[in-house]
């Protein structure tokens, strides 16, 4: 688990799946179970208070983007209004959204070339290419994705790339587009 502080009353937590599992949970719990969900969101904000120094109290506004490869991320605004309410009563208000984009990061472009011929061959063509920080993403969409392969997509990304836990929004707003659209069949015209 990765805890980071954006603001004096906003900090964003993520926590790969491998996480989730030590901690004994699913996706599809997180999903379907309300009960345990909000006993891993209160130890996630017992962990992050302790981390941070901060104390934690009142309103608690929860967004949890699930991320289909790389487990989620956590962004925790605090909202301190004065209440009558006991001090150590904290609400949380969660809600939940599902990544509709894959994000992998790459070492070296040599390897987004190599896992090109292998999507190319099932049929993945798309995707966005950025460089940001000395690493090369692709951005794939759940559109451009044949669905019923989806889970062969992520294990051949896996084979030469990292699950990125850098959002789209960081890599447009941070990173250099390198291939606006189309990125597998540029690498595969270009560089095969």
């Amino acid at each position: 688990m990765r805890i980071e502080r954006v603001s004096n009353d906003q900090f964003t937590i993520f926590l790969t799946f491998d996480d989730l599992i030590e901690r004994g949970f699913t996706t599809h719990e997180l999903w379907n179970d309300v009960k345990n969900a909000g006993n891993l969101f209160s130890d996630m904000m017992y962990e992050a208070s302790t981390e941070l120094g901060i104390e934690l109290e009142g309103m608690l506004l929860v967004h949890v983007q699930l991320m289909q490869a790389q487990g989620m991320h956590v962004y925790v605004t605090q909202k301190i209004e004065h209440t009558d309410w006991d001090e150590d009563f904290i609400e949380m208000k969660v809600t939940l959204d599902e990544s509709k984009e894959l994000i992998f990061s790459f070492q070296e472009f040599e390897d987004l070339i190599q896992v090109s011929t292998y999507l190319a061959n099932i049929s993945i063509t798309g995707g966005k290419v950025y460089y940001m920080n000395d690493r090369y993403y692709i951005l794939l969409q759940d559109a451009e994705l044949n669905m019923s392969h989806k889970e062969n997509v992520i294990a051949i990304l896996s084979e030469f790339s990292s699950p990125s836990i850098v959002t789209s929004a960081r890599l447009n707003e941070y990173g250099k587009v390198i291939m606006e659209s189309n990125a597998i069949n540029q690498i595969i015209a270009n560089f095969h």
